[in-house]
């Protein structure tokens, strides 16, 4: 199709949408009444498993052994601040706790395990053989002999000592794990909270934590989220009130955005998909983004008013000027939030769904909306207001206008040397410095909060106390039917196993398994003499200790470390934090073990793993395998609808520089911020390419036009930053005042990161599209910028009212079009 088709093609559509506006109106308004309808059904909730990769082998080691390191576990430190637990007061506490926490809703009657559970018991040898019984049976210790037998009672089971009571006596642990198909975190929350607060006195400290408690945390900010996105929303309109001083610029961008976030969020109700709350920052983006397209369209509007002075042909006019380079910024928006799907995340899957079909959706609501609603409300009643270029510096929009002029400066004529050698060096520093970005948690406990925040301070407290909330499971799996604990050769490898890890220069705080409990039953087997703790690593000796550790007790006592028919069992490792260098020395370490001992034997196979390290580890590795998937396959969309939209694959590779310098520059700012690219900083980072490639092609595209009527490229790269630079200066602008306040606002810390972010993101995208696209053209002076054909070109009115008057014949004939392409301004 040649230039002629193409614009006559144009501007049929826009000529037949402002036509025929009242019918889209009406079908805007049916559609928004749907969405609308949809809108109401929306759910904020998280779903554990869903943030989770679907094909990573420590998810699959999970999925097969949910019991073993369930990163679904609530964790509450009982401390008493004057002295020991052993006193009726803090032991009739844990007593209750422990009771008052099976009552939670969704929670797992039987991963229920503290001093004051049946799970925690004590063994010893009688005449009759090994009896074995929880450590406080029926009744809390109320005098001074009962807490001395239970002291006794504990000090004839070390792994009670060991994980269940701090080394000072002066804390101990309550442990339950949430069912997910019943948990509601909110409610499970708040039940706890409720628990915690009734028990609270003076002599003691109660901490809980867990990821079912940090998924609470951020459930209770869901309301103070709404009040700071409602804050940004108004200080949105407010900049608009400021910017436009006109009803028609106010109102448009307005309407505009809500419109298409009805739709958006419509979307997710009718297919019932859930919202992850972190991500509920992306949402408030995409309005941003239908913000500055609309901007774009509306200043283009006021310029063709000027000169048009017919507020429905400069509606018209606006949108077959916008329809090309807006239809391919929001495409290539979408693409970048669709691709995400990539990573096997589901919750990446969902998200990318929704955030792509909103972006995609801008398309009907930001392109044809916008001149609808241009030709119904009042016209500019000023030069000023009209957006007429007329040298004026003075207020708000002459500061604007200084600024652009100054960019202007720095790329054409003497500078411009000078302008691109600071660009080249500052990429040089950010190539070099990308290996340096981290992958998931940087901090101990959470970066979703404040340091200071309650659950990071329980747990710091439990870390003090304990081995450590953190774990990583190695599993022992059957290969086929037998119980494989009762066997010597797992007991050896899993003895082995902990023994190497142990060893190591830096080792886990503490390790468990099945194979710990069999010596001491050995013993008491074997008379109660400590000589005969030592296992005989034979079938039939392990066998035998086996049946004497259960001789009284249920296979549940000991379902941390094995399953009810001891047919899989797992090695326990605790570290006190998850931040990522933990995370790497744990599984390297793991790895060399296993790898030492071997991972498949006769019997049975040694999985890595499950539990809180393996699977953060596993959502890192995702992310950060498939954030290059990702920007790889969004640069060759990038490229492929680029050069075919300017007919020229130069054109596409002058594009992806300045998007992918930005992105790299995005990623300098989280390095120095210390935020870790992860599951919910993921999308931000697409959001990131979108805005830049949305810049690109709006400046670029009016290069192209100004060159046009120039045919001289430091002119119309110099009116193109001073026109189109305007929107993006002031889209830019306004989302930087309207999320900076989130970091002062927010009980998040990753809110108030974002909202940091955000803010770079929007700046970097500006400053580069501003310098980096207009120094390419002005340095390579591509062909594309002075061809007819390119799909990007546009015919442009001329100012006299005659040739406006005759716009529909000068579109019908060819030698008429081009002659319409190089009328001056």
């Amino acid at each position: 199709m040649n230039n002629n088709n193409l614009s006559g093609f144009r501007y049929r559509i826009a000529k037949s949408t402002i036509d025929y506006r009242w019918i889209w109106v009406m079908v805007t308004l049916l559609l928004t009444i749907f969405f609308a309808v949809g809108a109401m059904k929306v759910e904020l909730r998280t779903i554990f498993s869903d943030l989770l990769p679907k094909d990573h082998p420590f998810v699959q080691t999970y999925q097969d052994h949910p019991n073993f390191g369930s990163p679904l576990t609530i964790t509450v430190m009982v401390k008493n601040k004057n002295g020991d637990i052993y006193n009726p007061d803090t032991l009739a506490k844990v007593w209750r706790l422990t009771r008052e926490i099976d009552l939670t809703p969704g929670i797992d009657h039987d991963s229920i395990l503290s001093i004051a559970s049946e799970k925690a018991r004590y063994s010893e040898s009688t005449p009759f053989g090994i009896d074995s019984r929880p450590l406080m049976g029926d009744t809390v210790p109320k005098t001074q002999a009962e807490v001395q037998e239970l002291i006794k009672r504990v000090e004839k089971s070390a792994n009670v000592r060991s994980f269940l009571i701090s080394g000072d006596q002066s804390a101990t642990l309550i442990t339950a794990t949430l069912i997910e198909r019943l948990a509601e975190y909110d409610v499970a929350f708040d039940f706890i909270q409720t628990m915690i607060e009734s028990e609270q006195d003076d002599a003691h400290e109660i901490y809980v934590a867990g990821a079912p408690i940090l998924t609470g945390w951020v459930y209770t900010y869901q309301v103070q989220m709404l009040g700071i996105f409602a804050i940004t929303a108004l200080a949105l309109l407010a900049s608009l009130v400021v910017y436009t001083r006109n009803i028609t610029g106010i109102l448009t961008p307005f309407i505009v955005s809500v419109v298409s976030a009805i739709w958006g969020f419509g979307f997710v109700g009718w297919i019932g998909d859930p919202i992850e709350p972190l991500i509920m920052v992306v949402p408030l983006m995409l309005v941003a983004r239908a913000f500055s397209h609309c901007v774009q369209f509306v200043e283009r509007y006021y310029e063709l008013y000027a000169r048009l002075n017919d507020k429905k042909k400069a509606a018209e006019e606006a949108l077959r000027v916008m329809m090309a380079p807006g239809a391919l910024g929001i495409f290539t928006d979408a693409m970048g939030l669709f691709l995400i799907a990539l990573a096997p995340i589901p919750v990446m899957e969902r998200f990318a769904l929704f955030c792509g079909f909103w972006a995609m959706i801008l398309i009907p609501t930001n392109l044809y909306l916008t001149p609808i609603m241009l030709s119904f409300l009042p016209a500019p009643r000023s030069s000023a207001e009209s957006g007429k270029v007329d040298g004026n510096t003075s207020g708000k929009r002459g500061i604007s206008a200084r600024i652009l002029k100054g960019i202007a400066s720095l790329v054409v004529g003497k500078r411009l040397r000078f302008t691109a050698v600071a660009l080249v060096l500052l990429s040089v520093y950010a190539l070099a410095n990308i290996p340096n970005l981290k992958i998931g948690n940087s901090v101990e406990g959470s970066n979703i909060l404040w340091p200071e925040s309650d659950y990071n301070t329980s747990v710091r407290a439990i870390n003090s106390h304990f081995p450590g909330l953190m774990t990583l499971e190695i599993i022992f799996e059957q290969k086929s039917d037998g119980r494989i604990l009762k066997e010597a050769d797992t007991y050896a490898a899993m003895v082995r196993l902990q023994r190497i890890l142990e060893k190591q220069e830096q080792p886990p705080e503490a390790s468990l398994s099945f194979a710990d409990y069999l010596p001491e039953a050995h013993r008491l087997f074997s008379g109660g003499n400590p000589k005969w703790a030592p296992i005989e690593i034979t079938d039939d000796g392990v066998n035998a200790a086996a049946r004497a550790l259960l001789l009284g007790a249920s296979t549940k006592s000991y379902s941390n470390v094995a399953d009810f028919e001891l047919t899989n069992g797992t090695v326990s490792l605790w570290y006190k934090d998850n931040k990522q260098e933990t995370v790497d020395l744990a599984l390297s370490q793991a790895r060399q073990a296993i790898a030492e001992i071997g991972a498949e034997q006769d019997n049975f196979r040694i999985r890595l793993g499950t539990g809180a390290i393996a699977l953060q580890q596993s959502v890192n590795d995702t992310v950060d395998q498939y954030q290059w998937h990702i920007l790889l396959a969004l640069n060759v969309v990038i490229l492929f609808t680029c050069s075919l939209a300017y007919r020229s694959i130069m054109a596409g590779i002058l594009l992806l520089i300045p998007v992918n310098l930005s992105n790299f520059l995005l990623g300098l700012v989280m390095i120095h911020m210390d935020i870790g690219l992860d599951v919910n900083t993921l999308p931000i980072a697409a959001i990131g390419v979108g805005v830049g490639i949305d810049y690109g092609i709006y400046l670029l595209s009016r290069i192209c036009e100004e060159y046009g009527k120039f045919e001289d490229f430091e002119t119309a790269i110099s009116t193109a930053i001073q026109t189109t630079g305007k929107a993006i200066f002031f889209t830019a602008s306004i989302v930087l005042m309207g999320i900076l306040p989130w970091y002062f606002l927010s009980g998040l810390k990753f809110l108030a990161d974002m909202g940091v972010l955000l803010v770079m993101v929007m700046l970097i995208n500006m400053l580069i599209a501003l310098t980096v696209v207009p120094i390419l053209v002005n340095i390579i002076r591509p062909k594309f910028v002075s061809k007819q054909q390119a799909l990007m070109s546009h015919a442009s009115f001329s100012d006299n009212a005659a040739n406006e008057k005759n716009a529909e014949k000068e579109f019908s004939t060819d030698a008429d079009a081009v002659a319409a392409e190089k009328c001056s301004a």
